[in-house]
């Protein structure tokens, strides 16, 4: 037993420091999606569970307006996966790194977010350190933070008294900023362009409130269809 706390303990304070660059990111932006669900007329026991359950910050911001919308399921579930796609990718890299971690590997599968991969499969863990636990609290700080900025700001949100006019437009600006962080990260701009490009020929051709899903399947259709050409420098399309 006292080895056991021993390792826990060791595998926390090994984990903690790794999360510190997290933790402003996703208490600002956890608090701003509080906030946003509360001006959009939630009680903070929304932003609670939904950032407790789901844990999928853009798919969070997305649901606001799929819950103040008319009932369409298999429109949620389209934008939800192509939104979420990447994480198929994550779970394929992560598969020997999760091989023999028991019970915890449903947490780590549930709670592996962008920033909590990205520490995980690059993380230098110490030898004397669980692999497996020092993963399990990475997961568990991050969701943490997540949850706690995202109930704060259903919970401050009830006190604001000026005019929130406008703040649905946060969701756009997070958006933007992630396009633009990628972009910036990109050596070569074709499928950014290619993302663009067809986002929008199909708001042209379906209107504001029917062009994502069109869009998305014809970025996934157009991107895989030029894989190839895209992953060799030489022969690739030129932006």
């Amino acid at each position: 037993m006292q080895n056991r706390k021993k390792t826990l303990k060791k595998a926390l304070l090994a984990a903690f420091p790794h999360t510190i660059p997290i933790l402003a990111g996703f208490l600002f932006l956890g608090m701003t999606y509080g906030i946003y669900m509360n001006v959009s007329g939630f009680s903070f026991w929304y932003p609670c569970l939904m950032s407790l359950t789901i844990f999928a910050g853009s798919v969070e911001f997305v649901a606001v307006n799929l819950l103040l919308g008319a009932f369409h399921p298999i429109q949620a579930l389209a934008m939800t996966l192509m939104l979420n796609a990447r994480h198929l990718f994550y779970g394929i890299s992560m598969l020997d790194r999760f091989r023999g971690m028991g019970l915890k590997k449903i947490y780590l599968i549930f709670g592996m977010c962008d920033e909590t991969f990205s520490i995980n499969y690059t993380a230098e863990i110490p030898e004397d350190v669980d692999r497996g636990w020092f993963m399990f609290f990475v997961t568990l700080f991050n969701h943490v933070y997540w949850f706690a900025g995202a109930t704060l700001g259903g919970i401050f949100g009830s006190f604001i008294t000026f005019n929130t006019e406008g703040l649905d437009f946060v969701m756009t600006a997070m958006f933007v900023v992630i396009f633009l962080e990628q972009w910036l990260k990109e050596k070569r701009h074709e499928s950014s362009v290619l993302g663009i490009v067809l986002s929008v020929l199909s708001l042209a051709a379906f209107g504001s409130d029917g062009f994502l899903i069109p869009a998305m399947l014809s970025i996934l259709a157009v991107l895989t269809l030029l894989r190839k050409p895209l992953e060799n420098p030489k022969g690739g399309v030129r932006a």
